[in-house]
């Protein structure tokens, strides 16, 4: 069964809802849909033991609970079993009582099944449908429905439930952020993932995976079946949490037919209530291999009180010592809880993890230096846990057309991939397809999954491949070799921001001009306020305050006649001008009147001399204060020589604030240049354009 059969398979259990029009509201379609289908899933799998079970019930009925339950579950040959004599053909035989017996049914499940429909909340739906007079007629449908693992394998079954989520998704008008990940995307990071291990093979191979945003399981369900493809004997454990119940039930459910321990997918928000924190034995959880494809672009808002705990109790020692992106994107966020769980590596090279994620572009750059992002960048490169990053084509998802990325970590690197990083350039990659499934209208061939894999297995600088796109000029397909993988240093991605000052120059000038300015100078005005209330001592303070203000403006106009007008190039000099006119009148002026009287008049001069501090050192001008990103591997005051003093001779650099930043500016380091079209061409097509233009004149007006 192909994607496209996966599609059509859901979209005509999908098309039960016609049922429910009226009665049900579009974006309320799911609630029925998705529980029926797990169960008529649950109900086809359970068949052929169907009577081995109802006999070992009958026969184990005195049994304690755990007992009878191993018993069941062992006649059912599954995890699960149900003990009830109805089925979903069965159900049909008494129209009249099939609310309560469709509820009997699902009470009869073994208690791990119950569980999951409890998520669903379907005992209202029953009810619902039942009292508008649907329920038998929907039964009936999916009673018609083959989804027996004969027809419907595992791996097939789960690309029906993300397709049915993905369609209720769609009508009920959630987010782009909530996606799910194509199969052929997942499976393009596994191979990244897993390819590169050499320890698959060996016999009865133990290997955790753990997804901490797994929705319906896809990326856990890939994995699983990378290593059984390639080591039939490897025994893969899989662990998962998620936070919507409809996705962990469907995963859930997923795990119980396939004969995977399901208690090992956890509902809850990761971060917040971690499931995997640590294990019963008071030690950390780890895993082998982790995989996750966190929402995009969704806020934190809700979690941001445990998050900012966390980070302030614990630091490092915690899961978000590094730093916290901002509130409205907690992608990271996922990667430092990710990372926090790696394995430590043993002295002979054993142990250690490795990691996949999906991200859209935002965690690459977002950020200044010294911002959370950026931060967390600079912690994950400097550890050297970084190893690859790769630029998938836009329209792969669903919901959403961005571009996305994926990256891959680990602690413990090749010894030639040590303090490197290497980027792939995969944008052009893919295929059309026949028909577009939401948003997604491109996919990744397996011949070009094997490639990008090949390609990050060479670990080559400068790579090519010969690729096609759309000539900007003619518009036609052209196929040229275009670089594919690049290789940097860690350092490459660091930079230091630097911030440069200049001096503060000001001329000054008593002038009338400029003494009218001192009426709107803050500390000015509020001299004649009071924050009393209103009465006797209020007005007091506003008399004296007014006085105050007169004694100021005295003061400044004993000051012009003194100074006549002139312009002081000096502040100091002005200074003492200015003493002595306030001494005239017996006025001493606190620091923030001085302040305000020289704000007012006062311009900056860049001929004037430079303002200085009490120790003698420039005073810097705020609004001359700019920035400079200097790579870390470049000497800071080289730098000044060569781009900045030679403009700006004056300027200096603060050390005491520069900052150290880290980005991936991925899309530059593959940018290709496209020169500019020759000039006889451009005139060519405005001869033509003006052609066509004076031909449509002449039809209008003939």
């Amino acid at each position: 069964m192909n994607a496209q059969t996966h599609s059509e398979l859901a979209n005509f259990i999908w098309s039960i809802c016609n049922l429910l029009r009226g009665p049900y509201k579009r974006n309320e379609y799911r609630k029925v849909i998705l529980p029926l289908t797990v169960l008529r899933r649950f109900d086809c799998v359970l068949a052929d033991t169907k009577d081995d079970v109802l006999a070992a019930a009958k026969q184990h009925a005195k049994q304690s609970e755990n007992v009878r339950h191993q018993l069941l579950a062992a006649a059912a040959q599954r995890p699960f079993y149900n003990t009830s004599p109805f089925d979903f053909a069965r159900l049909l035989d008494d129209p009249n009582h099939i609310a309560a017996n469709l509820n009997a049914y699902i009470a009869a499940y073994s208690p791990n099944v119950r569980d999951i429909m409890e998520r669903f909340d379907f005992e209202v739906q029953i009810g619902r449908m039942d009292e508008k007079d649907l329920l038998f007629q929907v039964v009936q449908r999916f009673a018609g429905l083959d989804l027996s693992p004969q027809r419907v394998d595992n791996m097939q079954m789960g690309y029906v439930f993300e397709e049915l989520i993905r369609i209720g998704a769609e009508q009920s008008n959630e987010e782009a952020g909530e996606h799910f990940t194509p199969r052929e995307v997942i499976g393009l990071m596994v191979s990244l993932l897993l390819s590169p291990e050499a320890d698959l093979g060996k016999p009865h191979i133990v290997k955790t995976i753990y997804d901490p945003a797994c929705g319906t399981g896809g990326m856990l369900t890939v994995a699983e079946k990378f290593l059984r493809d390639h080591n039939a004997e490897a025994r893969p454990h899989l662990f998962g949490q998620d936070i919507n119940d409809e996705s962990w039930a469907v995963c859930r459910s997923d795990m119980l037919i396939k004969g995977d321990d399901a208690d090992r997918i956890v509902l809850g928000d990761s971060f917040t209530a971690d499931g995997y924190q640590r294990r019963p034995d008071d030690t950390p959880w780890t895993f082998d291999y982790m995989l996750a494809n966190p929402p995009f672009g969704v806020e934190w808002k809700q979690q941001k009180q445990t998050i900012e705990k966390e980070r302030d109790t614990f630091g490092y020692q915690g899961r978000f010592g590094a730093g916290l992106p901002r509130i409205n994107d907690g992608s990271l966020l996922f990667l430092q809880h990710m990372l926090s769980k790696m394995q430590p590596v043993a002295p002979d090279g054993t142990g250690g993890s490795r990691i996949a994620i999906v991200f859209n572009g935002s965690p690459l750059f977002t950020g200044d230096a010294g911002s959370g992002e950026s931060n967390i960048r600079k912690w994950i490169i400097e550890n050297d846990w970084l190893e690859a990053i790769v630029a998938l084509p836009d329209q792969l998802f669903y919901n959403t057309g961005i571009s996305t990325y994926i990256w891959i970590l680990t602690n413990r690197k090749e010894k030639r991939r040590r303090g490197k990083v290497q980027l792939i350039d995969a944008r052009e990659f893919f295929v059309k397809m026949r028909r577009s499934l939401g948003n997604k209208r491109n996919e990744l061939s397996p011949e070009q999954i094997a490639d990008l894999t090949r390609i990050h297995g060479s670990f080559t600088d400068g790579e090519t491949r010969d690729l096609t796109d759309e000539d900007p000029i003619t518009h036609e397909p052209r196929t040229r070799p275009r670089v594919v993988s690049r290789v940097f240093d860690n350092d490459d991605f660091g930079y230091r921001k630097i911030t440069v000052e200049r001096p503060l120059r000001l001329n000054f000038a008593a002038i009338p001009e400029r003494i009218a300015l001192i009426e709107d100078q803050t500390t000015f005005v509020n001299l004649a306020k009071s924050r009393k209330h209103a009465g006797a001592a209020h007005d007091v303070e506003v008399t004296k305050g007014q006085a105050r203000q007169q004694a100021i403006r005295d003061a400044l106009a004993t000051l012009a006649e003194t100074t006549d007008g002139e312009t002081v190039k000096d502040r100091d000099a002005f200074m003492a001008r200015l003493r002595a006119a306030a001494e005239a009148h017996s006025l001493r002026l606190s620091a923030p009147e001085r302040k305000a009287v020289l704000a007012a008049l006062s311009e900056r001069d860049p001929t004037a001399n430079i303002c200085e501090n009490r120790n003698g050192e420039p005073e810097p001008d705020a609004r001359l204060r700019d920035t400079q990103s200097v790579p870390l591997d470049e000497d800071i005051d080289a730098y000044m020589e060569r781009e900045v003093l030679p403009h700006v001779p004056d300027a200096r650099v603060d050390h005491d604030k520069t900052k150290i930043g880290y980005e991936i500016p991925l899309n530059r380091h593959f940018y290709v240049y496209e020169p500019p079209r020759p000039l006889e061409v451009i005139e060519a097509d405005l001869r033509t354009l003006e052609t066509e233009i004076a031909q449509l004149l002449a039809e209008v007006t003939a």
